[in-house]
C-alpha cells in the first residue's frame, strides 16, 4: 500500500540540513554521450517519497536526422541508497534508484516519440515502462503534469504516481538504512545535442523525509550540474579567453532562491523552434471524493499545492486509489502518429540496437499484439489497459548490454517493445529483471 505520509503537509524549508552532494552528482553524470543540467539535493536524512512538477513543452528534433540520433528526458530520480560518505567505505553512488518524467526520442526523418516513462534501476538490471494513461499523455500542450514516487508503508519497494495516479510499482529496490542521507535529483538530459532543441522547462520538486511531511531541499544541500557548460559562458580556454559555449552546444539553467530550492529552470538551444502551446484541459465534478475541477486548477496554476488545497486529494492518495479523472481518459490526439516508417521491424530494430548498445545481428525480431499484462491488471495501475491490444514489435537479444543506463554496468541480454503506430517504446528490461 502507498504510504499515507503523503497527505501531509508541505513545509517551506528543509526539516534538516547536511551538505551539497558535490561527489555523487558529479562522479554520476559524468558520461559524454548523454549530457546533463541537473539538480542534485541531499538533505541529510532518510527520504522516502519524491516529487516532481513541470509542463509538457514542446520538445522539437531537427528533420531529416536520422531515428535514434537524439533523445532528451527531463525526470526527477529517487536515489535512495547513498550513504554519508558518498560512495567511500561501501557507499555505492551507482545503486539502484527510481527514474520518473517525460522522455522525447527521435524516431525518424518526420517523426517522433514523446510522453511520459518511468525507469527503475537494480541490482539485477532495469526496466521501462511507457505512461500511456491519461488525457494527451504524448502531446506537447504545456499542461503541467506531476510525478512522484513514495515508499511503501511496508516494505523496500516503491509506488510511481502520474498525475496523482498510481502506475507502477519497484521490485529491486534496497533496504534504506536509518540515518542514510538519501538523494534526490531533478533535471533535463539529453543525447545528440546538434539535434534537438528543448524549451525553458521549469522543474520544481520536494521531498518527503522520514517525518512524512514534504518539504523543500536548501540550496546549501544541493549540487548544480551542467555538463555541456552554461550557454555565453567562458569555456576556459587559456589560448582563448574569448571563448564561450555556444548553441546548440549549451545549456540555460538556473536555480531560483537563496535558500530553498524552489525551481530548477533549464532549456537547450538547438536549430529549431517548437509549436504553439495549446490550451490545458479542464474537468468538474467528484472523482473518488476527489473535487476535480479544483485539481485541474492547481494542476494548471501551482501543482506543488495540490495535496494541501484540492478537497479529497490526500484521502485519495493515502488510499492508493485513482484520484485524477481527466488523467484515466484515452489519448485522443498523439503528436507523434504521422506517416512514416518509424514502426516498421526493421527500423525499430535498428534504434534497439543502437539504445541498448549491441549488434544488429544479435538481435532477435517479433510482431504482435499486445496482450494484457496480469501483473499490471488491478486498478490501481490505470495505464495497463490502454497499451492491451496495441500492434507492437518486441526485439529481444541474449549479448551484453549496458540495458538504458549510465551506471557503467554491463548486463547480460535485454527485450523491448514498440509501438508500430508510433515508434515509441513501451517498455523493456535487461539483465535479469527480465525474469521478474
Amino acid at each position: 500500500m502507498l504510504a499515507s505520509a503523503v497527505a501531509l503537509p508541505l513545509t517551506a524549508t528543509s526539516p534538516a540540513r547536511a551538505s551539497a552532494p558535490d561527489h555523487s552528482c558529479n562522479t554520476v553524470y559524468q558520461a559524454r554521450i548523454f549530457f546533463w543540467a541537473m539538480t542534485c539535493a541531499q538533505p541529510g536524512q532518510p527520504v522516502i517519497g519524491a516529487f516532481g512538477t513541470w509542463r509538457n513543452v514542446p520538445i522539437t528534433f531537427e528533420p531529416g536526422s536520422e531515428a535514434g540520433a537524439a533523445e532528451v528526458s527531463n525526470y526527477v530520480r529517487m536515489v535512495p541508497n547513498t550513504d554519508q560518505t558518498e560512495g567511500a567505505n561501501g557507499g555505492d553512488i551507482f545503486g539502484p534508484s527510481i527514474d520518473v518524467g517525460l522522455h522525447a526520442e527521435k524516431t525518424g526523418a518526420t517523426t517522433i516519440g514523446y510522453g511520459p516513462r518511468w525507469t527503475e534501476l537494480g541490482k539485477r538490471g532495469g526496466v521501462t515502462k511507457a505512461i500511456t494513461a491519461g488525457l494527451n499523455p504524448t502531446v506537447a500542450d504545456n499542461v503541467n503534469h506531476t510525478y512522484m514516487t513514495v515508499r511503501q508503508a511496508s516494505g523496500d519497494q516503491w509506488d510511481v504516481l502520474y498525475d496523482f495516479n498510481m502506475v507502477g510499482t519497484t521490485t529491486d529496490q534496497l533496504k534504506i538504512p536509518r540515518g542514510n542521507p538519501n538523494r534526490v535529483d531533478i533535471g533535463l538530459e539529453v543525447r545528440g545535442p546538434q539535434h534537438v532543441t528543448v524549451p525553458p522547462i521549469a522543474n520544481r520538486m520536494q521531498f518527503m523525509a522520514e517525518n512524512k511531511a514534504w518539504a523543500r531541499a536548501a540550496t546549501a544541500d544541493t549540487t548544480q550540474l551542467t555538463t555541456l557548460g552554461i550557454c555565453g559562458k567562458s569555456m576556459g580556454i587559456p589560448s582563448d579567453p574569448a571563448a564561450v559555449y555556444k548553441a546548440p552546444y549549451c545549456f540555460e539553467a538556473k536555480l531560483t532562491d537563496s535558500t530553498t530550492s524552489i525551481q530548477w529552470t533549464v532549456s537547450k538551444p538547438g536549430p529549431t523552434v517548437g509549436p504553439a502551446p495549446t490550451t490545458p484541459a479542464r474537468a468538474a465534478g467528484t472523482f473518488n471524493g476527489v473535487d476535480q475541477k479544483a485539481l485541474s486548477n492547481c494542476l494548471a496554476t501551482d501543482p506543488e499545492s495540490c495535496m494541501n488545497t484540492v478537497p479529497g486529494l490526500s484521502n485519495c492518495v493515502q488510499t492508493v486509489k485513482v484520484c485524477n479523472a481527466a488523467a484515466l481518459q484515452s489519448p485522443q490526439r498523439d503528436a507523434a502518429r504521422k506517416p512514416g516508417r518509424h514502426g516498421e521491424p526493421a527500423d525499430i530494430a535498428e534504434r534497439a540496437a543502437k539504445s541498448f548498445g549491441v549488434a544488429r545481428d544479435g538481435i532477435r525480431v517479433a510482431s504482435g499484439i499486445r496482450l494484457p499484462n496480469a501483473k499490471d491488471s488491478s486498478s490501481t495501475a490505470p495505464q495497463s489497459s490502454a497499451i492491451a491490444g496495441t500492434s507492437v514489435v518486441t526485439v529481444e537479444s541474449a549479448a551484453p548490454t549496458r540495458g538504458l543506463e549510465h551506471r557503467g554496468l554491463t548486463f547480460q541480454g535485454f527485450r523491448a517493445t514498440y509501438s508500430t503506430e508510433t515508434g515509441q517504446l513501451l517498455e523493456a528490461c535487461w539483465g535479469q529483471m527480465c525474469q521478474s
